[in-house]
């Protein structure tokens, strides 16, 4: 990133080059769909970080050096030339001449070797980016002889608009007295917070009995294929006095819904909140959560992008805003951001803004609000919405929700915007489209849904959908496109039982 931070979001005016089109669920496609959501500003601090001095590369304790990987046919169970990660990294506390602790990198598996000068430098602001990520309190810590282990995760992206995800668990090494916590962090580029979270139960379990233990589990999973949605892959690993252990890992069927634990959000928010904070999103709006909890954070602002399916949030996002870069909040364009609790007096003072707060025994939700958020979302489609989720148990599972939410929320999609494909006019076949934006909203016959739609057409995460849904050939139907269809099939099979 480059110098002071420049938020990442597209200007407005003027029309974007057209990306990939949208993803069905089911498909391999976390590049091109989930993780075009995340987004933690990578780009806006590399300067900042590049000024710090990058850590010393550490001693390894075992060496880091991969045997070949026999090459093995791949059949549709697999993602062909997917891995699940880049490499683990452990960041460690450590006390500087100064008496602070100062996060730093004590390992790397695998090390990348054959670097040239530029890359390396590259990997080394990256690395450093990573510490602050593990660590967004800064040098706020002290030797502790308790502490809950918790796992979280960000984003990076890069110069190139490539993205990685940051998977982290922090937890308090063995041993006896007061003592730093560490972090274990994985660098993938495949989205999945759930699958993640299973292999950091391993290596935490492995870590509890010796550090050596973990690197020939991670060695065994950087070998294995990732596994294609709805399939399994299952890694064998020595522990001694335990003998061989089978980790069966599991993706779910519905990809677009792996990097996502409703869980939390709804644990946090009543719906009625939910929706409030749904509305804001939608209208591209700056909203802060402000919890404790690092895993709260980032669990709770996937879980707010992934309502928004099919369209995907366009603007800044970082899950775990880093003390460093607080300055963020100033921004005068759209953001999610994720803030700790501690901060929350530095933020909440912004104008135009809405700050959630999300931490246990709190006074009120809703810190700061613009006002209007209960009255975005037509009426009548927020009560259906409302009326949805009550369909769900009240202890209801990951899997309940995963089927509740957006059987709850698409179709509100589908009754504002889903009349999109009509009004995309080409001039003969094999053309682009051109969409008639005026026509569109007009042919709304609701007062409330066309005054939403009027504002929502005007975001830029409608304007890339639409630029895709132009580009895209006729006689091929997107994800949102097919689910419109099996709608429209209910609404004329209910009407004929009526």
């Amino acid at each position: 990133m480059n110098g002071v931070p420049v938020l990442r979001s597209r200007a407005r005016g003027g029309r974007k080059t057209a990306r990939k089109s949208m993803f069905p669920p089911g498909e391999d496609e976390e590049d091109k769909g989930a993780m075009k959501r995340l987004s933690t500003m990578w780009t806006s601090f590399r300067g900042k970080i590049s000024r710090d001095r990058v850590p010393k590369e550490p001693d390894s304790p075992l060496s880091s050096e991969l045997a070949p990987v026999e090459e093995k046919p791949r059949d549709q169970r697999y993602t062909s030339g997917q891995f699940f990660f880049e490499y683990l990294v452990v960041v460690s506390l450590k006390k500087t001449k100064s008496g602070v602790y100062e996060p730093q990198i004590t390992y790397q598996f695998p090390k990348k070797d054959g670097m040239v000068r530029f890359q390396k430098e590259e990997e080394e602001k990256t690395l450093k980016a990573i510490t602050l990520f593990c660590f967004p309190e800064g040098i706020n810590w002290a030797p502790l002889t308790e502490y809950c282990s918790e796992t979280f995760s960000f984003v990076l992206t890069e110069i190139d608009g490539s993205r990685r995800n940051g998977y982290c668990r922090r937890l308090l090494p063995h041993g006896n007295g007061a003592r730093p916590p560490e972090a274990y962090c994985i660098i993938s580029k495949v989205a999945c917070f759930g699958l993640f979270s299973k292999i950091f139960d391993e290596v935490e379990k492995r870590r509890q009995k010796s550090m050596a233990m973990i690197y020939p589990f991670m060695q065994s999973l950087r070998e294995a294929p990732f596994p294609a949605p709805g399939n399994t892959v299952n890694i064998k690993s020595f522990i001694p006095e335990s003998g061989t252990e089978i980790i069966s890992l599991t993706r779910p069927i519905d990809s677009w819904l792996e990097h996502v634990d409703f869980r939390v959000l709804f644990r946090c928010l009543t719906d009625e909140e939910v929706l409030q904070v749904f509305a804001a999103t939608v209208l591209e709006r700056r909203i802060i959560f402000i919890a404790e909890e690092l895993g709260t954070l980032s669990q709770v602002i996937h879980a707010v992008t992934v309502l928004l399916y099919p369209f995907i949030w366009q603007h800044t996002l970082i899950s775990i805003v880093p003390e460093i870069l607080i300055d963020v909040v100033m921004a005068p364009t759209p953001y999610l951001l994720g803030v700790q609790k501690r901060l929350a007096d530095q933020v909440t003072d912004q104008g135009d803004l809405l700050a959630v707060d999300l931490s246990e025994g709190r006074k009120q939700t809703f810190i700061r609000e613009n006002g209007d958020e209960d009255s975005i979302l037509p009426h009548k489609l927020k009560e259906e919405i409302l009326q949805a989720l009550k369909s769900r148990n009240e202890n209801a599972t990951l899997e309940e929700l995963n089927r509740v939410v957006p059987e709850a929320f698409l179709p509100f999609f589908m009754k504002t915007v889903g009349h999109f494909s009509k009004y995309i006019v080409r001039n003969g076949p094999g053309q682009p489209g051109q969409f008639q934006k005026r026509n569109f909203y007009k042919a709304l016959e609701s007062k409330s849904t066309r005054h939403f739609v009027k504002k929502f057409v005007e975001t830029q995460m409608f304007d890339l959908f639409i630029q895709e849904a132009e580009q895209r050939p006729t006689n091929q139907n997107g994800f949102f496109e097919q689910k419109i269809a099996e709608y429209q099939r209910k609404v004329r099979e209910k009407t004929k039982k009526h």
